[in-house]
């Protein structure tokens, strides 16, 4: 079946446009096989833009003189955008208006009241509504639904210029060779549900996947009880790696469903009625998706073509739910709520007789209800897992060896422990879930260990935004290898619930959501892409945000209010932006980074080295922006010679990027000096050694880790001098997208000092042998080694010496003590030592440095007290190779 790309002009460019070309990759990546649904997708001429629905506002006549009105000028807008946007409340608005300096400027308003006014004047989106609902039980106050029309919400987010190049219109079948033997999953569109729908479709008509979230969320901080509950609505046409950055706001609040208390004696059958009222809200504001799903609409593109689409929601079956409350009606009166509760629960049903999904064609709860991450994966693991090794170790025990884990730079440190801990969000908890496995390991009870760590190899392997049938099978064989374990955690005890009772049964449904999992996989593509992390964040812009901005009472219309004024400003902020001539490029940029939120910008590690001229390589479209040292690279190695010190601090090796302070942390210090300050007494023999092998080899030879050291201590070099760093930065790509950059790792190679009194060295692996490459290879070819010296030799004045001018590092190399361990299947490593009892190093140059790696201490079972976070690493006589810290490198650490 082949793609027919005139019927559809849409760019399916990648995910992130990185600025250069391409990444040199050291191996062939095998090649993909694509079968695009023949026909679908076609557009039918030009429709409307987001520009042309904004100049077809009823002031976009006066918007012909002043760009910016109803506002003044340029600067008269941005100073109400920001005072709109600020959170003040009018009274500190009216102060800030109120103040000298500010009256001597030419605003066009000059109180809050006379601000918002102006602000109602600016082009709207989708507007809101609200309806009073009649309930058959009485409540503490009157029900009131508040919500947009779906339809408008959803044309508004396709028809966004940010996501131009981001949508996904055409069904397809990916495979991983050119025989079609192995499916691969990765988007929406990739699964078996779009391929199935799209043929039930109309000839060129284009599928459009709704997406609904829905969540009750607390709104008032200590005191009271205040809670909403939005309801979001977003497409699964939108690329997930855009969609799932909170920065790109793509996610719109379409209502705010009541909460209403019901005045009912039994608390059982009160939670009856209000799922009920939530189904009778959704018949509601739902009611355009299934208008459009049934007879299909006319929308526009973000480039203004107009396409026929028909909205299907993401695919308990639908006709054995609706059969058995058809069942239940039979014996009970839906209006007997006691009665028709008691006969629902027969057939594990929840008392609701008209869900909202029964009219919605081609809906099935059993596909559309996806598994997701956040709740499915990393909340399990934390009620579950986590609890049972925390009674398996003992809390004192396993609180200890979290502190004295060695600190790694960007990553988040538990120097209290985790067994306190309190409010435990999701980042908390995949932080936690780094390096439980390793830490827990010897002390908890074999089976039990088993259990947790299959679960946790599906958890990483579940997480993966490319999977194939191969993936499908190693998901399932370890979720099979869990239960085939898990008896082992009721025999050891340590399921228990509440006052610490021991719970002898297995009735958990997040666990028999995980079966879902590959089902839901082949249906609607990879379970990444259904995260609630992005909602979960919209849930603080969208509610609780504008909720600080009220009085405190009546929450729903004045978030409806503020909501509505914020979409203003930023709809009026984008389109000023692409209309004004003297805008660029940047300043859009500027416009979408403005959008994330304080607390991540708060967590932001800032590489405060990269110069000014290289800040346009930062990329802001994600919470944390990433700064691009490819691109950088590749900058350095087209400016003039003697305008950047040579050799460049950022170069390119294969999929890696490295990135070198532009000064170096010691400028100028003798070979034994250095030798001495880091605590390396071959380094002048191993510099002897290395400086042989390269002029015997040829250029760019792979250097091993090891052998007989030739060199005797006192061998001459032609250079006593060197620079030395004290730190590194290495960037990859994702292990099954090599355009998808991450963010930079710090790698850390410091001397002793307080309190690091042995150094502050990080662990690495190494490539050995030219023919196998990282990641693809995994550990074939590679060593694990720890980076004890980052330096640059420089050359004597006068002195005539085979050397390319490069950088260098001095490791201590690990070797693998058998296979992997078959509790933890993590390797098991030692110090390599030389016949003398030293440590084995040698030097290699720093461009044969692949990854970080995270290293734990075996502590036994039982944890030396006198370990520290300082020293864990360097008197511990073992360690695990930690493939649980990164689920980027979980996969070749796997292999």
């Amino acid at each position: 079946m082949e793609s027919n790309e005139e019927e559809d002009d849409v760019h399916f460019g990648d995910t992130y446009n990185s600025g250069w070309d391409e990444i040199p990759v050291e191996e062939e990546m095998p090649a993909e096989v694509t079968d695009y649904f023949p026909g679908a997708a076609k557009t039918y001429g030009m429709g409307y833009t987001f520009l042309s629905l904004f100049n077809t506002d009823e002031n976009s006549v006066y918007r012909k003189t002043n760009l910016y009105y109803p506002f003044s000028c340029k600067q008269d807008w941005e100073i109400a955008s920001w005072l709109l946007r600020s959170g003040l409340s009018m009274g500190k608005i009216d102060s800030f208006l109120s103040l000298e300096m500010i009256r001597d400027l030419p605003l066009s308003f000059r109180s809050a009241k006379e601000l918002r006014g102006r602000a109602e004047m600016l082009p709207s989106g989708p507007r809101w509504m609200s309806r009073v609902l009649d309930t058959s039980h009485p409540t503490k106050s009157p029900v009131i639904l508040y919500w947009r029309d779906p339809l408008e919400c959803i044309s508004a987010i396709l028809n966004h210029p940010l996501f131009h190049d981001q949508l996904d219109f055409t069904p397809r079948k990916v495979y991983s060779t050119v025989q079609k033997l192995c499916r691969v999953y990765t988007e929406w569109m990739t699964g078996d549900d779009a391929w199935n729908m799209q043929s039930l479709l109309p000839q060129g008509a284009t599928l459009l996947g709704t997406i609904l979230s829905s969540d009750k969320t607390n709104i008032s901080v200590l005191t009271g009880d205040r809670v909403a509950h939005p309801l979001l609505v977003s497409l699964a046409n939108i690329r997930m790696n855009t969609r799932l950055k909170s920065s790109t706001n793509s996610f719109m609040l379409t209502a705010l469903l009541p909460v209403p208390k019901f005045l009912h004696k039994n608390k059982r059958l009160r939670g009856v009625l209000a799922d009920r009222l939530v189904h009778q809200c959704l018949d509601i504001v739902l009611k355009p998706l299934k208008e459009a799903a049934l007879h299909g609409t006319m929308l526009s593109d973000p480039v203004g073509q107009s396409r026929y689409y028909s909205f299907r929601h993401e695919p308990r079956t639908a006709s054995t739910t609706l059969a058995q409350i058809s069942v239940v009606r039979t014996r009970a009166d839906p209006s007997d709520l006691q009665a028709f509760f008691r006969e629902a629960q027969k057939f594990r049903l929840n008392g609701v007789f008209e869900p909202f999904w029964r009219d919605w064609v081609l809906t099935d709860p059993s596909h559309f209800f996806t598994p997701e991450t956040l709740h499915v994966l990393h909340k399990e693991f934390w009620d579950h897992d986590a609890k049972w090794l925390i009674f398996a170790v003992g809390e004192s025990e396993i609180d200890f060896r979290f502190s004295v884990l060695q600190p790694v730079t960007g990553f988040r440190r538990f120097a209290e422990g985790i067994s306190k801990l309190k409010q435990v969000t999701g980042r908390c908890q995949r932080d936690i879930q780094r390096s439980i496995v390793a830490v827990s390991a010897d002390a908890a009870p074999r089976g039990v260990l088993v259990a947790v760590r299959a679960l946790m190899d599906f958890r990483y392997l579940v997480q993966s935004q490319s999977i194939d049938e191969n993936d499908l099978v190693r998901i399932s064989a370890a979720l099979n290898e869990f239960h085939a374990s898990k008896d082992a955690i009721i025999d050891a005890g340590v399921r228990r619930g509440k006052a610490n009772k021991v719970i002898d049964n297995w009735y958990i449904p997040k666990l028999e959501l995980m079966q879902s999992v590959v089902p839901s996989i082949r249906n609607s593509g990879v379970t990444a892409q259904w995260s609630a992390d992005a909602t979960e964040h919209a849930h603080i812009t969208e509610i609780k945000v504008p909720a600080r901005s009220s009085n405190n009472n009546n929450y729903d219309p004045q978030i409806c209010r503020h909501l509505d004024r914020l979409d203003k400003c930023l709809r009026f902020e984008l389109a000023t932006i692409l209309l004004d001539e003297k805008q660029n490029i940047k300043a859009l940029a500027d416009a979408a980074r403005s959008h994330m939120d304080d607390e991540d910008a708060d967590d932001i590690e800032v590489d405060d080295d990269v110069p000014v001229e290289f800040l346009s390589t930062i990329q802001h479209d994600r919470s944390r922006p990433i700064t691009n040292y490819f691109a950088i690279a590749q900058v350095l190695q087209h400016k003039p010679v003697g305008s950047v010190p040579l050799p460049l601090r950022s170069f390119v090796i294969g999929r890696i990027a490295f990135h070198l302070g532009y000064d170096p942390s010691i400028r100028n210090i003798s070979v034994d000096d250095v030798a001495l300050k880091f605590n390396l007494p071959d380094l002048r023999p191993a510099l002897s050694d290395f400086l042989q092998h390269e002029a015997s080899s040829e250029r760019d030879h792979i250097h091993a880790i090891g052998g007989p050291r030739k060199a005797g201590p006192n061998a001459v070099l032609p250079f006593e001098k060197v620079q030395v760093w004290f730190k590194l930065r290495l960037q990859d790509t994702e292990f099954h997208d090599v355009h998808n950059i991450r963010p930079a790792q710090t790698i850390n190679c410091a001397p002793p000092s307080e309190p690091w009194t042995h150094g502050h060295y990080d662990s690495i692996i190494v490539n050995t042998e030219a023919e196998h490459s990282w990641p693809t290879s995994g550990l074939q070819g590679h060593t694990v080694a720890q980076i004890r010296l980052i330096f640059r030799p420089l050359g004597k004045t006068g002195t005539q010496w085979v050397w390319r001018d490069r950088f260098l590092t001095y490791v201590h190399r690990f070797d693998i003590i058998g296979v992997r361990e078959p509790t933890t299947q993590m390797y098991v490593l030692k110090r390599a030592k030389r016949s003398n009892g030293t440590c084995m190093g040698d030097v290699v140059p720093i461009s044969q440095v692949r990854a970080p790696v995270n290293l734990v201490p075996r502590f036994g079972a039982a944890a030396d007290n006198r370990l520290t976070a300082y020293n864990s690493v360097e008197h511990a006589s073992e360690l695990w190779l930690n493939r649980f810290w990164d689920k980027n490198s979980y996969f070749p650490l796997s292999m």
